[in-house]
């Protein structure tokens, strides 16, 4: 008789391998109490973008609680998706999914181009759609996504938000009597001060809520200062099903579509990084299968994501820390925080209460918010190699593209529509820069040499082997002089007379 066991079926009909350090069940009680820590580790960046976009859009404290709370919703829904999966879609892995910033710029740029929030939404469902198609071939096209490319993209999308950051910290609205005064300001100054004493906190729990916490206190000397308003909390639906489309049908512009093309490579690129580190974090085999299961549910939601009034989605890269932190590798612990973010999501009454936070108070969270996103990506450039390549210059070129709209406003102002709106976003500028350089000087390598110019030859620094052999304990410069270990000038003879003896 045949005694081999069988490996068990999941509810979503998944044939899960026996021992998977993933599969691990905990009490339900525990399952839960770690779940909110994920909910509440990537709290503060599932709400930063919604309020974003709908202040670019003009939209009130009422709809932007409507866009938080769809966000909410449907990241849960991406999260359970991704964690527990049906065939073909999900990897079965800790990753919490949510509204990913690599977009954020882009579609402020798409609703500032003239088509309001409802190309983005178009644009969204276009570029996933695509992305969805191209993920099967997604690792093939991975290798010109290398981090020269990646980390210029994520460096670029942190700095393009400080501009939001600032204007959030003079007051948001620039047309009030008391956009930039000292009081907002102040504000804004005592909420980033409250992030880096609590960052600082010897407890590792308070000290990854720091953003959040910061934000509840902030409000708190806003509303006790008289510059906090909670007044409209109370208009609206405190339990409601997102609505389908609250604000209008989608517009599909191509120019707006082709920008975001670019973010859905940019969050392909990052999601497969995501779904590779967790699976080393947790101590599982990743194979390109999985990746591509992966892929396809983040593809797959970030298309249904515009129906319920949200946008693209991708996993949070500071929930992949977290695992690594607490040790907790079951995907059951994450797809209860993805069943508490639906909950959620479910509150719109949640959702204004955020909107009503003092945008100064936004403000100064966010720029330790922000500067965490670039920060994430100067740590992927460090991992860089810069020897006797043209990296430097990749880097160097792409960032500073990706800043001229952003310096400049104006500048794309008088280029043909299409063009303004894939090259207004910083991050597409830089994106599209990094990519194209990327394949001229490290696929395209006709016509290279190891000292192309003068980016490479300044990057080090050689000094000769028998010149060292010269040297003996004690040797040191001093205002141009060799000296020895008691002082003694050595004198320095050239090459051609030292040929002469």
């Amino acid at each position: 008789m045949n005694t081999k066991k069988k490996p068990a079926a999941t509810a979503a009909g998944h044939r899960t391998q026996p021992g998977r350090p993933e599969d691990q069940r905990l009490p339900l009680g525990s399952t839960f109490a770690y779940g909110f820590q994920h909910v509440l580790t990537m709290y503060g960046g599932i709400i930063a973008p919604p309020l974003i976009i709908g202040a670019a859009a003009g939209m009130s404290s009422q709809d932007i609680g409507l866009l938080i709370a769809a966000c909410l919703f449907v990241g849960g829904l991406a999260t359970i998706l991704q964690t527990i999966g049906v065939p073909f879609f999900g990897s079965q892995l800790p990753l919490v999914q949510g509204v990913s910033f690599a977009g954020v710029s882009t579609m402020v740029a798409i609703v500032h181009g003239g088509g309001g929030i409802q190309a983005v939404f178009g644009s969204v469902i276009a570029a996933s759609l695509i992305g969805l198609l191209i993920t099967p071939l997604f690792s093939k096209i991975i290798r010109f996504f290398p981090p020269v490319v990646t980390g210029t993209v994520i460096t670029t999308i942190g700095l393009t938000l400080m501009p939001v950051a600032a204007n959030w910290a003079m007051g948001g609205n620039n047309k009030a009597d008391n956009y930039g005064s000292m009081a907002n300001i102040g504000l804004a100054a005592a909420t980033m001060g409250i992030v880096l004493l609590l960052s600082k906190v010897g407890s590792a729990a308070i000290s990854r809520l720091s953003i959040l916490l910061a934000m509840v206190l902030g409000t708190g000397i806003a509303f006790a200062f008289g510059m906090a308003d909670f007044s409209k909390v109370g208009q609206g639906e405190i339990v409601a099903f997102p609505t389908p489309f609250a604000f209008g049908p989608p517009t599909f512009e191509i120019a707006a579509i082709i920008s975001m093309l670019i973010v859905i490579l940019v969050t392909l690129t990052e999601t497969s990084a995501d779904i590779i580190a967790v699976g080393e974090i947790v101590g599982t085999k990743v194979d390109s299968k999985r990746i591509g299961n992966g892929l396809r549910a983040d593809m797959l939601s970030s298309a249904i994501s515009p129906l319920f009034n949200s946008f693209t989605q991708s996993a949070f890269a500071q929930n992949v820390g977290l695992v690594a932190i607490t040790g907790v590798k079951s995907r059951f612990v994450v797809s209860a925080g993805g069943l508490i973010l639906v909950i959620l999501g479910l509150l719109p009454v949640l959702g204004r209460v955020v909107a009503a936070v003092p945008t100064p108070v936004l403000g100064g969270a966010g720029v330790v918010l922000f500067g965490t996103v670039a920060a994430s990506g100067i740590r992927t450039l460090s991992k860089v190699e810069y020897k006797n390549n043209m990296n430097l210059i990749v880097v160097a070129a792409s960032i500073g593209f990706g800043m001229i709209p952003i310096a400049a406003p104006a500048f794309y102002d008088r280029f043909p529509s299409w063009f303004s709106t894939i090259f207004h976003s910083g991050i597409s500028s830089a994106a599209v820069m990094a990519i194209l350089l990327n394949l001229l000087f490290n696929h395209l390598k006709a016509g290279n040499s190891d000292n192309q110019s003068v980016f490479v030859a300044g990057t080090e620094r050689v000094v000769q082997e028998q010149d060292i052999k010269c040297l003996v304990d004690g040797d040191r410069f001093e205002g141009g002089k060799l000296l020895d270990c008691d002082g003694k000038e050595v004198r320095i003879e050239s090459a051609q007379k030292a040929s002469e003896h």
